[in-house]
């Protein structure tokens, strides 16, 4: 059986790690790199970084790869990493500056091409694509640029054609819930395990660690993503391996 896992989000605006809700209304939540040392200490299974700013106002993508740099002497668990990537060479940067997966969001609607040819580069398991959805009149719509512009396409047509493409992984994040610390949105990734072989993991809404288990245990998701739960409250990473394992949750062997 395959071992779960916990991966803490980090999103990143010029440089610091910030959180929101619902994509909006970004504050400051401190250094990446201190944050990384952490995480790392924490044994967190995997780190996700995300730069908000990219495709919502536009950014410096010299300073995502120096962060990325300094990140990667620091830490020495997985580095996924998204905000603003759409072209061969900004993930050669990036794989090249200590990254072992990209997440693409954007780009994977505007040029799907693109993943084709990462993935024949790089393999697929350095390509994660991302999902960003709410419920409009009852249906998953797609979202791309920060959540800013709807996708006219289903959910399951681009799943399915994502992984034909070969992404090797799936991230589906509810707008609707992120931030908000209610929980994930469940439905949303049983949904994408139905249309994909591929891993998937659930985003945006997780407050408790039994939401954790609601994610595990309802969708049989591979990983959750969590930042506004370990970012405000006294919980990490390894008081939620624990409490996952006292769940009877199969998780991801650490050091």
């Amino acid at each position: 059986m395959l071992k779960k896992r916990v991966i803490p989000t980090l999103l990143l605006s010029k440089g610091r790690m910030v959180k929101g809700k619902q994509f909006n209304n970004f504050r400051d939540t401190g250094d990446a790199v201190s944050a990384s040392r952490i995480y790392n200490a924490q044994n967190a299974d995997e780190l996700f970084f995300l730069d908000v700013d990219a495709n919502r106002i536009g950014s410096s993508f010299e300073l995502l790869e120096k962060t990325v740099k300094d990140v990667a002497k620091e830490c020495f668990m997985p580095l996924s990493v998204g905000g603003g990537i759409d072209s061969v060479e900004k993930i050669r940067h990036l794989l090249l500056a200590g990254a072992d997966k990209v997440s693409i969001t954007t780009a994977a609607h505007t040029n799907p091409d693109l993943i084709n040819n990462a993935a024949d580069l790089f393999g697929r398991q350095c390509i994660v694509i991302s999902l960003d959805v709410r419920v409009i009149n009852g249906e998953y719509t797609l979202f791309s640029h920060c959540g800013n512009q709807e996708i006219n396409q289903s959910l399951r047509d681009f799943v399915l054609d994502m992984t034909e493409r070969g992404a090797g992984e799936f991230v589906i994040s509810s707008i609707d819930n992120d931030g908000m610390m209610k929980g994930y949105d469940l439905e949303s990734a049983r949904l994408v395990k139905s249309f994909t072989d591929r891993p998937v993991i659930i985003s945006g809404g997780a407050g408790t660690f039994m939401h954790l288990v609601d994610a595990f245990k309802q969708t049989n998701v591979d990983a959750v993503a969590c930042a506004s739960l370990f970012h405000f409250g006294d919980n990490n990473p390894i008081r939620a391996r624990s409490y996952l394992l006292n769940q009877g949750i199969p998780m991801k062997l650490t050091k």
